[in-house]
């Protein structure tokens, strides 16, 4: 048996792997526009986990798996597509699923079309939890984001917001099927 480990082999990102070319430098109004996006989103997460702590004992991550669970029919869906959903890996959703498990929110099944997937299923206990934070969790959405935001400026941040997304769908994707393969 070797004493060291390998080497991890970096995940391919074609940005980065692209030919070498000066970094294209942020302008002041970029690297301006640039922190605050990163002091919204990071300071109104962290409040919305806070509040969904502290009025209904589930963080904000799995708050989003139930509410994901909740939106499909008979509430179940494959653990893969949900992690993907929820913009997750396999090993972190896999673990939230153990913990909500834990509160009897959330069970797994075997999926019967293929007996090596499995189902997450929402429990009529998560759903019930998940009825009792939800308005506290949109009263805190309301205040902490579109009461900021005139009408013009919602429509706004969700074109901004789809443009993002959009732009990193594909590479999120293969990064995420990288990680997931060098996880197995």
């Amino acid at each position: 048996m070797p004493d060291t480990l390998p080497t991890p082999k970096p995940l391919a990102d074609p940005a980065r792997d692209a030919v070498a070319e000066p970094p294209r430098w942020l302008d002041a109004e970029e690297q301006a526009v640039w922190r605050s996006f990163i002091s919204a989103t990071q300071m109104l997460l962290e409040r919305l986990d806070q509040e969904l702590m502290r009025d209904s004992g589930i963080g904000h991550g799995y708050y989003e798996v139930l509410v994901r669970l909740s939106e499909v029919p008979e509430r179940r869906m494959r653990m893969s597509e949900l992690a993907d959903r929820s913009l997750s890996s396999r090993s972190r959703l896999s673990h939230a699923v153990a913990r909500l498990e834990e509160q009897g929110w959330v069970r797994r099944e075997t999926c019967p079309t293929d007996r090596r997937g499995q189902l997450a299923v929402l429990t009529d206990a998560g759903f019930a939890a998940l009825e009792a934070a939800a308005p506290g969790h949109v009263e805190g959405v309301r205040t902490h984001l579109f009461d900021s935001l005139t009408p013009e400026q919602v429509g706004q941040l969700g074109q901004i917001s789809k443009a993002v997304v959009d732009g990193l769908r594909t590479v999120c994707r293969e990064v995420e099927r990288a990680r997931d393969a060098a996880e197995h």
